[in-house]
């Protein structure tokens, strides 16, 4: 699973995979609420936390691509007495499991990223025991065809490789990791620090299953 290219694969535009990415996450994270109105949907996809890049989408954009992901089958409507409101088909178009659903979900809405960094975001989504439950999702998920992931080559002194969604067809591998090797700021330092923080998290859940198989208290 090297390959960055996804022959006769997907085409999504940014914005249709934001919108798409952000159906799949408050389907898991704000259940009462979901299916989502244009409006909440516009606001999900603006939201400046857990979104990189930050869009400010206007609900004309995000209607344009809600229309094109409902031609394709990507996502149903729901007629209500007030609005209509919409919910993501993943799962039945693509045979998605929730966890491969909340791996695709947080690539597409925040990037590349490696499996620590994954494990420790989808955990509103799904928890993963381990890494490798991870790194499982993050195979099944190039294996199928067309994919819909891919690893990237590792970037000078990085300890782990990083993954790609591949919903808006062929990446540009090298610009990718130009902005892994770009010169660190504060953003570079608090993306180290919350990788750190997601491996110290992974630490501990290990630890306390391992006191608890040997019948140890905290």
């Amino acid at each position: 699973m090297t390959s960055a290219d996804s022959p006769d694969g997907f085409d999504l535009s940014p914005i249709e995979a934001r919108v798409l990415g952000v159906l799949i996450e408050k389907g898991f994270t704000t259940p009462d609420q979901y299916p989502l109105s244009v409006n909440a949907l516009t606001t999900g996809c603006n939201q400046l936390t857990g979104r990189e890049p930050v869009m400010s989408l206007s609900e004309a954009e995000v209607t344009d691509a809600i229309d094109s992901l409902h031609a394709r089958g990507l996502i149903g409507r729901r007629e209500g007495a007030r609005v209509v409101k919409y919910e993501h088909l993943v799962r039945l178009r693509h045979s998605l499991p929730p966890a491969e659903q909340a791996v695709l979900a947080l690539l597409m809405l925040r990037g590349a990223q490696t499996p620590g960094e994954l494990r420790q975001r989808t955990e509103r989504m799904h928890r993963f025991d381990d890494i490798a439950a991870v790194l499982a999702v993050l195979e099944h998920l190039g294996e199928k065809y067309p994919p819909m992931v891919v690893m990237l080559p590792r970037a000078p002194g990085a300890k782990e490789a990083r993954y790609m969604h591949l919903m808006c067809g062929e990446i540009d591998v090298d610009a990718i990791l130009a902005q892994t090797a770009a010169p660190s700021g504060g953003g570079g330092l608090g993306a180290r620090v919350e990788a750190l923080e997601g491996e110290v998290a992974a630490l501990r859940s290990e630890l306390k299953a391992l006191k608890a198989s040997l019948g140890e208290s905290d």
